[in-house]
Parts: C-alpha cells; structure tokens; sequence
C-alpha cells in the first residue's frame, strides 16, 4: 500500500546534480522508502563541494529538477537538500531543564526543550547550526537514558552533538535551490542522510564507519551505540585520481577519466604484467599501450592515500581497528574494483559496499553507489514526517500514486 505523497532529495555535488524521489510504501506492518525516480546531470560552477558560481550551479539544479519532472510526470516542491563539503564542523553540548509537571513524569515536551536548551551554546563564528542530534539523556543522575518519556525525574539532562555549517556555504546552497523556484524543506548533511540509509541499526549500534567517496571530497561518519561520534571531510575524492592518471599517462583528463571508469583497480597485483590497453581507442589522439598493471599502481597509490587519511580519522575518534561493523564505502568514487579487498588490509576493518537498506524501486540506480546520498535524503524525509500528516514536509504534490508516475516513465522512455 503506497502513500500519495511524494518526496524529493536534491544532492548538488562536485560532479553531478543528482535528485530522487520516492514515496512511503507499507509492506506488511512495517515501512519501505519506494523510489519512483531518480537522475543526474553534470554540475557546473561546483568545486569541492563548494559553490563558486552561483549562476552555472543554478542552471545545474535546474535541468536535473526539470529532467526528474519529465520522468515522474510531477513537480518537486520542497525537496530535502544535501550539505557537504569541508565546511562542517561538530560541537558537544549539554542542555538541563527542570521538570514541569508535579508529578514528575516526563512527556516529549520536555525532552524537546533540553535538547533546545543545548542550541544556546557559543557557534563557531560564521557557522549556523544544522542538526542538533540527541546522544543520551540523564534523569537525576541515572545516565545513558536513549528515551527518557513516561520517566519520573526532577531534573532532565540531554548530551547532544550539533553539527555547523559555514553561513555562507549555507547561503550559497539555499540560494541555488530557491533560485529554481523551489522553497527547501530542511538542509541536511550529506553523509548523515547516506549513513541512514546504507546502515541498519544494528550496525550504528555495534560501531561502524561510513566513507562517502565522492568527485572531489570524502566524507567520513563515525557511529557507535547508535550515536554520531566524529564528521570529517577530506579533500580528496575520484577526481585526483582521474588526474593522476592523466599525469601518469601523459594524456588529457576525459581520456583518464574513461581508462579509470572501464580499467581501474585498487590493487595493481591482481593485474597481469602483460595485459595493455590502447589510448586511441579510448579517445586519445594516436595509437599508445599503457600497461594495464600500471594504471593500476596509479589509482593504487592514490586510494591507499585517501585510505590513510581515513585512518587519522578513526585515530581522531578514537576507534582505529575497534569498530565491530567495519567500514561501509559509498559514493561514486567507490565503484572501483578492488576497494573493499585493500580497505580490509590498511584498515584492518571488515569493508563492504554500501547499497541503500531498506528500498524498492522501479529504476536500476537505486543500486548505483552515486545515488545514496539522494536517496538517504528522500529517506530522511519519510521519517521525519508523520504518515498522519498529509501535506507538509519534503512533499512533491501532484503524483497520486505510482501508477501515475509509472505512466510519466513510460512517456519519458517511450515504452
């Protein structure tokens, strides 16, 4: 049984503008995310993450939002939008309040206002607050309460984590977007909608690392005992290595960018010594064998780099070689073969891919790793509103059912 809401994830990254939409779905007792459409188009005006042309970005925006329309056969209206980038910093912070009620018990409420009460704290300056994220509470002492509603308790205490953007980069996205003719729903941190939907529960709970490979960034998120522990964004994404290659190889960046998308492989090893490749027949200008192996020595180096620097991010967090659940690699970067084998060696981590948990779909790119920053948003959405509520938060209007969406494939395809 579908809802007849649909909802919509924009994801502005260094080298595509990818956007899905999905619906909630009950199957059973239980809820799905249902995802009815998803597209991409090429950014321009996006550099690591960060916007440095307002006007080419819109345009980006734009085609992607007009290309999913055409597909769905509905208008996006207020999307949930991706923030990523190096600009995002996390704080901790404590929020205390008293109790109202005389007989002691704790209703929602009250939760609600300490974690309030943790949003007075100092940002950093020219930083605004994106998510403040409850960690535990404590009811008169008694710590490490995940839900303190139906307690009794005179004081109530919450530890949380909120996450900052710089204002501009902020600014800059919400510009973008409204520039289209669309009001925004919430921002959300990229990774933090990703590790949603690629994670399950169990895995957030044991201790585990989701790596958000993207063009020009990665982003990593520590999770343990359900809670976000440490952000970090590193300057280093698929794109060094696309230009590495064109280094390596002395020829011009969309001849790397292809040897890379149909040869690459992060452990040179698996390679024989023998097997070449011709340049021209991948664009070049003229006939010249590379050697397979070392093209993967190139991408080899450069993927160990950024695995190095995962690494230092772990340290920082305190849990390098202790997270039970491993590592989770997701985003464009991490289709390379051979990622999840040399991950497991540096990491001394299980590794695996992470492919959204959890969701149907009518289109193969649910199963594309770019997508799952746009599909966590869509996700993120669907829990955040209520099925109760029938027309606010993150909704595409217009699109009654999946029939009528179908109907929209079908024309856009022509089938």
């Amino acid at each position: 049984m579908a809802d007849d809401r649909l909802f919509a994830g924009i994801d502005i990254g260094s080298t595509a503008v990818r956007i899905a939409v999905g619906q909630r779905v009950s199957v059973g007792d239980r809820e799905q995310v249902h995802i009815i459409g998803a597209t991409e188009v090429p950014s321009e005006g996006i550099n690591r993450g960060v916007i440095n042309s307002i006007e080419d970005a819109v345009s980006s925006v734009s085609a992607c939002i007009e290309k999913v329309e055409r597909m769905t056969g509905a208008p996006v209206e207020l999307p949930w939008v991706a923030v990523s980038g190096a600009n995002v910093v996390m704080q901790s912070s404590k929020g205390v309040i008293a109790v109202s009620r005389a007989d002691g018990e704790i209703h929602e409420d009250d939760a609600d206002r300490a974690v309030e009460q943790a949003r007075t704290v100092a940002t950093p300056v020219n930083y605004e607050i994106l998510h403040v994220i409850p960690r535990s509470f404590t009811v008169d002492g008694q710590v490490g309460v995940k839900d303190p509603v139906g307690m009794n308790g005179i004081r109530l205490e919450v530890d949380t984590q909120i996450i900052h953007g710089l204002s501009s980069h902020v600014k800059n996205i919400t510009k973008c977007v409204y520039r289209t003719g669309l009001n925004i729903e919430k921002l959300v941190l990229g990774v933090l909608a990703a590790s949603d939907v690629v994670t399950t529960a169990r895995q957030r709970e044991l201790g585990c690392a989701v790596v958000n490979i993207g063009g020009a960034t990665t982003t990593v998120a520590v999770h343990e005992q359900g809670d976000l522990l440490h952000v970090a964004t590193l300057p280093l994404g698929s794109e060094h290595i696309t230009a590495d290659i064109a280094i390596g190889l002395r020829t011009s960046i969309d001849v790397a960018e292809r040897v890379k998308l149909q040869y690459g492989h992060c452990l040179a090893t698996d390679i024989p010594k023998k097997e070449e490749i011709n340049l021209r027949e991948l664009g070049a200008d003229q006939d010249e064998f590379v050697a397979l192996r070392y093209v993967a020595e190139i991408v080899q180096a450069r993927t160990e780099e950024i695995l190095e620097n995962v690494d230092k991010e772990l340290v920082k967090a305190g849990r390098q070689g202790m997270l039970p659940a491993g590592i989770i690699f997701t985003g464009g970067g991490s289709k390379l073969p051979g990622l999840v084998e040399l991950a497991r060696e540096k990491l001394r981590l299980p590794a695996t891919l992470g492919y959204p948990v959890g969701v149907t779909s009518i289109t193969d790119r649910v199963n594309d790793l770019s997508f799952t920053t746009a599909i966590g948003l869509v996700a993120w959405g669907i829990g955040q509103v209520p099925p109760e509520t029938r027309q606010s938060g993150g909704i595409l209007r217009g699109a009654k059912s999946v029939e009528k969406a179908m109907t929209g494939l079908r024309k856009w395809f022509g089938w």
